[in-house]
């Protein structure tokens, strides 16, 4: 096989599949002459033939039992097109389960399809659901920048709050609604949590890739369960494939901020039972879409951006779900909880009236709940705490139509005609206490939180502390304008995006800025992928070029846009390791060296910032200092938030009196 026909392996996917670190492959790289030559790439991000690689590793031994998925992917990823990629893994699902099935797609190229034929070989050997599911997780990660999916825990909580939420019979089964499906997050959690007999799925997606791969995860979902499944391929706003068709439950992350989804060809639809949503508001056209499609007493949960509960053009539709009980609720995530990540989403909980004998009680009021404080602490990437998110929002909607049951706190019933001015403004926010008087329960547990932090606290400084420094010592160092000289890292600035700053979804990032990082770390806005003149991957090492904001950081978590005065390092594996790169790099004498003039606001030139000279093993023993360091500054930080919030609680129950002697 030409090199030009090898399938390319990067050395974090030769890793992968033997089941190693990277750095040990580099070691076999660098120790054994026998592993197989650079086919492609570069020094830094060299490739490997796939099929040389497997051969290596098996005559070394050091294939083991890695399963023979972990060698199907690089040959799906191989194909270059994502919607190629996407309807091949569909295909090889339909041909796990039924080997002589036909072709469905006869657009896949002849390399797609003797890959379906082996994929469904390996999947009838290894699982034909996990062998699915493993190559479905593999292309969802490699495609996200394309793809905004729905996180599992939020599906399931979504999917939880409308089968409490709904009115109506349950011995007919259920028929459950995703008009924006997507790959079938939403539609797969609410088969796992409802298990009564008779569900039908109906399922709609424009992106055909997406939608095969929603019937192959379903259809395995079915397989042992008594669901029908409809999956359709259609713009649903403008085709609607199941008109007529009514759900006992909807659920569905739409995309948000689309401006051409139909408002001229669809002003006198009949679904604008509220009034036409204004050209700007596509979000109230998806709102009105799922009310149409519910059965008396159904219910939907929709994910939103926030300005809908509060935009200026929205109101008048706003007013009508309010008066006429269609919307019932309104519940403000955490930052963290779904695509884009620095934003605090909204899900509004809707439900059609009910005309049997379970009629809800008349709507008076609006339950109005703000989860956002289940953000969970002491995180660079927002990430909600699912757990207690969870608990919070579920038992806050059992009290939904009892008016007799207090809210918990954080969530509150707002009349009607307090909701119903001139702005009906949504927004939990506004309504809910922010830091209602806590309980003693809450108190103690805090106190324990506290407690727990000074702990693990003084173990790191117990460890720190013991370190010890060899005085009158010298060690070479070089720059970082050398490494990139040298080939071991590559340096990208990141810039003021071409384009305004927006919340769009979809082929979007986040975007990090300095004043984001004075802030509190977490990024304010997203931007179009093809906007971003450098994004930090997993793994880079990020550095603040300016005084006032210096520091440098191994980045996690999803692919961030970075702005101005913002650097992304990337580094090569077998030279340099990314967290000694990052600890030696944000020392504040650094920082002050490499300034350009003694201010606040001066620049750091990053190219002059120094770096110790050492071996690579020798780097590892510094990097996890530098890893125990910045762990021990994060308690730090942690402690001092955790402290002046039980200062501010304290004080505020003392104010208040009842202390006892």
């Amino acid at each position: 096989m030409s090199a030009h026909d090898a399938v390319p392996v990067s050395l974090a996917e030769i890793a992968r599949i033997a089941g190693v670190g990277r750095a040990a492959v580099s070691n076999w790289r660098r120790r054994h002459d026998s592993f197989p030559t650079r086919i492609g790439g570069t020094d830094v991000s060299p490739q490997f033939s796939l099929a040389e690689v497997e051969q290596w590793l098996r005559g070394n031994g050091k294939l083991g039992d890695i399963a023979g998925r972990e060698l199907l992917w690089p040959r799906f990823e191989a194909l270059g097109s994502r919607n190629e990629t996407g309807l091949a893994i569909a295909e090889a699902a339909r041909r796990m389960r039924s080997p002589k099935a036909r072709i469905s797609h006869p657009e896949l190229s002849a390399r797609a399809r003797d890959l379906v034929i082996q994929a469904a070989h390996v999947g009838r050997e290894e699982g034909p659901r996990e062998t699915f599911e493993y190559l479905l997780q593999r292309w969802l990660e490699t495609h996200v920048r394309q793809l905004s999916t729905t996180p599992p825990q939020l599906a399931a909580l979504m999917a939880r709050i409308a089968l409490a939420v709904r009115f109506g019979p349950t011995q007919d089964g259920l028929t459950l609604l995703d008009p924006a499906c997507g790959t079938g997050h939403l539609a797969a959690a609410a088969v796992q949590e409802y298990d009564s007999p008779g569900l039908e799925v109906l399922a709609c997606e424009r992106d055909p890739a997406l939608a095969a791969l929603t019937a192959g995860r379903l259809e395995f979902l079915a397989e042992d369960r008594e669901i029908r499944t409809r999956v359709a391929t259609a713009d649903t706003l403008r085709d609607d494939p199941f008109a007529g068709a009514k759900a006992d439950v909807a659920l569905c992350n739409p995309p948000f901020n689309e401006r051409d989804w139909g408002y001229e060809e669809l002003a006198t639809d009949q679904r604008w039972v509220h009034g036409l949503p204004p050209r700007t508001e596509p979000e109230l056209a998806w709102v009105q879409h799922l009310l149409s499609h519910l059965k008396p007493g159904g219910a939907a949960v929709v994910v939103l951006p926030p300005a809908v509960a509060s935009r200026k053009a929205g109101r008048r539709i706003r007013g009508s779900l309010l008066r006429t009980g269609a919307l019932r609720a309104v519940v403000s995530l955490p930052p963290g909880s779904a695509q884009p990540h620095s934003v605090s989403l909204q899900l509004w909980v809707l439900r059609a009236a009910s005309d049997g004998p379970a009629t809800a009680p008349p709507s008076q009021n609006a339950l109005l709940v703000d989860a956002t404080r289940f953000a969970r602490p002491g995180t660079r990437e927002p990430s909600p705490d699912w757990d207690s998110l969870g608990s919070f929002v579920l038992t806050a909607m059992a009290t939904l139509d009892q008016a007799d049951q207090k809210p918990p706190q954080g969530a509150v019933r707002v009349p009607l005609l307090d909701l119903l001015d001139d702005e009906v403004d949504v927004t939990p926010g506004r309504y809910t206490a922010a830091a209602a008087e806590p309980t003693r329960k809450e108190l103690v547990g805090k106190w324990d939180e506290f407690g727990a932090l000074l702990i693990d606290l003084a173990e790191h400084s117990r460890l720190l502390s013991a370190l010890d420094f060899k005085a009158g010592t010298s060690q070479t160092t070089t720059t970082v304008g050398d490494l990139v000289k040298a080939g071991a890292l590559t340096l990208r600035a990141g810039q003021q995006p071409p384009e305004p700053a927006t919340t769009a979804r979809g082929d979007a990032v986040p975007l990090l800025t300095i004043a984001d990082l004075l802030h509190d770390g977490t990024p304010s806005a997203v931007i179009a992928t093809d906007s971003a003149p450098a994004i930090a991957e997993e793994g880079d090492v990020v550095v603040a070029g300016v005084a006032r904001a210096f520091d440098a950081w191994v980045h996690e978590g999803p692919p961030t846009a970075l702005g101005p005065q913002l650097y992304v390092l990337r580094v090569d594996a077998e030279k340099v390791e990314a967290h000694f790169l990052a600890g030696c790099l944000c020392a504040p004498a650094n920082g002050r060296q490499a300034g350009t003039h003694a201010s606040s606001s001066s620049r750091v030139d990053i190219r002059r910032l120094q770096v110790l000279q050492l071996p690579l093993e020798k780097q590892a023993v510094y990097a996890a200092t530098f890893r125990r360091l910045r762990a021990f500054e994060e308690l730090l930080t942690a402690t001092d938030g955790s402290g002046r919030g039980l200062v501010s609680d304290m004080s505020d129950r003392l104010a208040a009196g009842g202390l006892t002697a």
